[in-house]
């Protein structure tokens, strides 16, 4: 494989990435609405490993979209037949768009069922808005979540009105 081969896919991959983490939120925000699917991706890790079923980004990793950004110790993207199957990133997961962030301890996002779930303390904000859990899985093609308590076996929220 040529070196410049190598790096499309590699640019291809991680752009899929991107493209495919939601924006998440359930009836905060419409599901992807906040991925920026004209912009071009960028992707950094103290080391990168690249197999025909796979892209690793290891240490201190990230992937960056225009204004989203997903951070994590470590980032793994499956691939089969040269496209994304599924993207997992573990280790102080921390996922920004412009009105969202998501922190938890794992986060994986499988394509074919078109969920993304976020394990370990979550913890979503949106402006004001605070919610917190110990598992979150939101199915991007029904829009619809589901919340698991935490350590203290408990949902919260706290939501703010328009405007204030």
């Amino acid at each position: 494989m040529t070196m410049a081969k190598t790096r499309l896919i590699l640019l291809a991959a991680t752009t899929a990435a991107m493209l495919a983490l939601p924006g998440v939120g359930g009836a905060q925000s419409t599901p992807g609405a906040a991925i920026a699917g004209d912009q071009p991706g960028m992707w950094t890790g103290r080391t990168v490993e690249y197999t025909p079923s796979g892209i690793s980004l290891i240490g201190e990793a990230e992937v960056l979209q225009g204004d989203n950004r997903l951070r994590a110790n470590r980032i793994d993207m499956t691939l089969s037949d040269g496209a994304l199957t599924k993207a997992e990133a573990v280790g102080g997961v921390y996922f920004v768009t412009p009105d969202q962030t998501m922190r938890g301890d794992r986060a994986v996002y499988d394509i074919a069922n078109d969920t993304l779930t976020v394990t370990g303390d979550v913890i979503l904000n949106q402006g004001r808005n605070v919610a917190t859990g110990g598992r979150l899985v939101y199915n991007l093609r029904t829009e619809t979540a589901r919340w698991e308590g935490g350590a203290d076996g408990r949902v919260q929220g706290v939501f703010y009105p328009r405007g204030n």
